[in-house]
């Protein structure tokens, strides 16, 4: 069920009433009952994935308070939790590196493969139900009793299938809490929720259409159309993770609920390290809380700390998908921050560097994009090879639909570097708000694709 589909037009709505109508006592089973309902409209059998690594988080947590073998039974959930995500995530990629390595000793080896689809959501829910067993294992958070509760904190839909990962002290506690209903949140939620859609709809979807057109086959296109179709993903891929943030912390909002916020105008960011203090920020704390800091963070010697640096971005590129790609697309994020370790001093700011930034992370993208490293080494020796014309095919109307919205997506960008966007329209006159509103609305209904709802990105991770 996407946000972006008829049938959550119809669920949300629903839930939404069902909450505010009911008295406290029925509050959490109803969440529990519309997540799970929400996650099963995808397929019914990926409820037992997630009811497992629920109850396997939810008893280690209650054990690890009460034996004296408390590194024991963390080991085993973190094994029995992250052996679920390897056998439907990593698992053929290991199988094809073992392959790989016997090969090098002249040795045949013909690995099992196994074609398991690969559930929305569980690289998500499994690192939420880590941080929570890790929480309490360190005494930061007490375990939590009542199972239905604990179930829709994990299940919480949300934000389910693609973040924010929330942590264990801000949302188990507002689940169990008493809410009333808060006219201005809800309307706040709405807002959020609108400019989620537009820059889903508007800017990722329209986008999506020429990126894609590329990467299906990157070797009929060269120079300026590979150019493009990387730009294109730059924007596409920021706009439709963050759409999706939006879209999930307003519909939680509406719900009296606070999670917490996942970017922060990150193509503003003047250095690697400050772009992932404002990009994916549950995924990049979680690692920096569960990783990096354990590894020993910036605790230790300068060579000690790159290779913490470089092992956590490894990770997190790995996180993002069984490929090659993605464990060089974090690579040379880690790297990039070594490198500004050495020679670029902490304070941010300057254009120049902002602007260099952006092409770093853009040109960075091609590895996460790519199918595979042959494609990404083309892409890389082809878009800056001439100055071919465009083959992507768009017309002036589609350029003006793709214009646009990115103009206004970069004036709101350059507020919320300093403001909330949303209330800083919120405080303009009648005529300004209503407006731009109004422009809003047309702009996602003509400009949107009328097709098929497109899923989200970062589903598929």
């Amino acid at each position: 069920m996407l946000f972006n589909s008829w049938q959550y037009a119809l669920f949300f709505p629903v839930v939404f009433g069902l909450y505010w109508g009911l008295s406290q006592k029925f509050r959490v089973p109803l969440l529990l009952i519309a997540s799970y309902w929400f996650y099963m409209s995808w397929n019914v059998k990926y409820v037992f994935l997630i009811l497992f690594t629920t109850c396997i988080s939810y008893l280690a947590a209650l054990f690890i308070e009460r034996s004296r073998h408390k590194r024991l039974i963390l080991t085993s959930a973190l094994i029995a939790c992250l052996g679920v995500l390897f056998i439907f995530k990593y698992f053929n990629f290991a199988a094809g590196i073992l392959a790989d390595f016997a090969a090098m000793f002249s040795l045949s080896l013909h690995p099992t493969t196994l074609n398991l689809l690969l559930p929305v959501g569980i690289s998500f829910y499994t690192f939420q139900t880590l941080g929570y067993v890790i929480d309490v294992y360190r005494g930061k958070t007490r375990a939590e009793r009542n199972f239905w509760v604990y179930a829709a904190f994990i299940s919480y839909f949300p934000q389910l299938v693609a973040g924010p990962i929330e942590r264990t002290n801000n949302l188990l506690p507002q689940i169990k809490a008493h809410h009333e209903f808060d006219y201005s949140q809800a309307v706040y939620g709405i807002k959020l929720m609108v400019w989620g859609f537009f820059k889903k709809l508007c800017i990722a979807d329209v986008l999506a259409v020429y990126a894609d057109k590329v990467f299906e086959d990157v070797y009929k296109f060269s120079s300026f159309s590979l150019f493009l179709a990387v730009l294109f993903f730059t924007m596409q891929v920021y706009c439709d993770f963050s759409g999706y943030s939006d879209i999930a912390r307003g519909c939680s909002k509406m719900l009296g609920i606070e999670l917490m916020e996942n970017f922060r105008s990150p193509y503003l960011s003047a250095s690697i390290r400050e772009f992932w203090s404002r990009w994916h920020i549950s995924l990049s704390t979680w690692f920096r809380d569960y990783v990096y800091i354990p590894l020993g963070g910036n605790r230790c010697g300068k060579i000690r700390h790159n290779v913490n640096l470089m092992i956590t971005f490894i990770v997190s590129g790995l996180w993002h998908g069984a490929n090659w790609t993605f464990v060089i697309w974090g690579a040379v994020h880690g790297l990039a921050q070594v490198i500004e370790n050495a020679v670029l001093p902490r304070k941010s700011g300057g254009v120049l560097r902002i602007m260099g930034t952006f092409v770093f992370v853009m040109l960075a993208w091609v590895f996460f994009r790519a199918q595979n490293l042959t494609e990404a080494v083309y892409v890389f020796g082809h878009m800056f090879g001439g100055t071919a014309g465009d083959k992507l095919g768009m017309n002036r109307t589609a350029k003006i639909a793709a214009l646009i919205p990115l103009l206004i997506l970069f004036v709101n960008e350059c507020i919320s570097l300093r403001t909330d966007a949303i209330e800083f329209l919120s405080r303009k006159g009648f005529a300004v708000r209503w407006a731009a509103y109004f422009a809003l609305g047309l702009m996602v209904i003509f400009f949107s694709p009328k097709d098929i709802a497109a899923e989200f990105v970062y589903f598929q991770f």
